[in-house]
């Protein structure tokens, strides 16, 4: 568990299944990642079952943003080595624009680089996706390159 101010990013329970639903089969929210398919509420529970395995041996780890019990969103790490990961972000469209993203990022990025080790963050995100891109650039996520509808960034460890 990783906490912050007003946040705790924590490994996910069967309690959240419902919002896990919620959020993953929400139409609205597959333009901001890259799976465009429904699950099953048996995929999420096994998925569920399956999420506490290490990042060293998973190569990804998915957070909930946790706001006093109540779930508003997900931080995810993947495709994980000891030099770099990519990093995920989705906040509940009710939780949005009241600092959740920002702290749940600051805190993982904390995470990242003084417990992981790791060296290098990159996160792609949609060239329509203007909060998402002003909230890395606000963290100090630097653009690398633009391809077709993404963009990606890059954060550095610093020395």
């Amino acid at each position: 568990m990783l906490k912050g101010d007003n946040i705790l990013l924590r490994s996910l329970r069967y309690s959240d299944l419902e919002f896990l639903e919620y959020i993953e089969n929400n139409k609205e929210n597959w333009r901001f990642g890259s799976e465009e398919k429904e699950y099953t509420y048996q995929q999420f529970s096994d998925y569920i079952a399956n999420s506490s395995v290490d990042i060293s041996i998973a190569k990804q780890f998915r957070y909930l943003i946790d706001f006093k019990d109540t779930p508003v969103g997900f931080i995810d790490l993947f495709e994980y080595t000891v030099d770099s990961v990519n990093i995920g972000i989705i906040i509940s469209e009710d939780f949005r624009n009241r600092g959740f993203g920002k702290e749940a990022l600051d805190i993982i990025i904390d995470y990242v680089f003084g417990v992981l080790g790791v060296r290098n963050i990159y996160v792609s995100i949609s060239k329509d996706n203007l909060a998402s891109i002003r909230l890395f650039t606000s963290c100090n996520f630097d653009l690398i390159s633009t391809k077709g509808d993404m963009q990606y960034f890059i954060k550095l460890a610093e020395n």
